[in-house]
């Protein structure tokens, strides 16, 4: 596993791929953290991660999960993966965490602003940081879906758009329960809603509930991943 994520990260950086990922990100960021400087208050750091969460994890993050599966499946170089004797949920696992890497390395990065302006002011760390968690969370379950779309196509645009598709339906479900007038079905619609579970970390809530929730949909697309692959290896 550790040997596929090396290979996979350094794929990301030996590509415009990951550098037009982090680029674009930390452009974002730079945008919605000079708002902060503008009203001069700490206090709006959260906000800038729940500005900009829905535009990073709906556009963005298709990006880096579109190749995962799919560019080896059209050139058929996933056969000889297969064939290796590696397990598949190492595969698997591998190329997920390559890819939660790079996610969680600009993200990282993205705090240096919250950083500097410690020494001018007393931002809210603790709900800073909460946030960025929650962030974390939601990422790596939308890169395990992602992933899991990529192992189900040879087209990097296939992957790409079906995994913004999926992913604006997660992250936008919940506005619709307010329009909903059966009880049973608003529950389910804000229990699967992304948004609703990433709501609390902005907040500053530790919401375990959501932390398993979110670890949860990355076992079972990476299960789901696997059973594919799988298919792939005896098919």
């Amino acid at each position: 596993m550790k040997a596929i994520a090396k290979k996979e990260l350094k794929a990301y950086f030996l590509s415009p791929i990951g550098y037009v990922f982090t680029g674009v990100m930390l452009l974002l960021f730079g945008f919605f953290y000079t708002q902060v400087l503008l009203y001069q208050s700490s206090d709006y750091i959260p906000d800038v991660y729940s500005s900009i969460f829905t535009w990073i994890m709906m556009i963005l993050l298709p990006i880096i999960t579109m190749r995962t599966f799919s560019e080896e499946i059209r050139t058929k170089s996933d056969q000889g993966l297969l064939t290796a004797p590696v397990g598949v949920l190492s595969i698997v696992f591998g190329k997920f965490f390559a890819a939660f890497l790079t996610f969680a390395a600009a993200l990282t990065a993205s705090l240096v602003p919250a950083v500097i302006i410690t020494f001018f002011s007393a931002p809210d760390w603790p709900k800073i940081l909460c946030t960025f968690l929650g962030s974390l969370l939601c990422g790596a379950a939308l890169i395990a879906i992602g992933n899991f779309i990529s192992s189900l196509t040879q087209s990097q645009i296939v992957a790409a758009i079906g995994t913004f598709g999926i992913t604006m339906m997660l992250l936008l479900v919940g506005q619709l329960s307010s329009s909903i007038s059966n009880t049973a079905l608003q529950n389910l619609v804000n229990w699967i809603s992304f948004d609703s579970r990433y709501q609390p970390f902005t907040k500053g809530i530790f919401n375990l509930s959501s932390v398993v929730f979110f670890l949860s949909v990355v076992a079972v697309f990476a299960f789901l991943t696997a059973r594919k692959l799988e298919s792939r290896r005896w098919g």
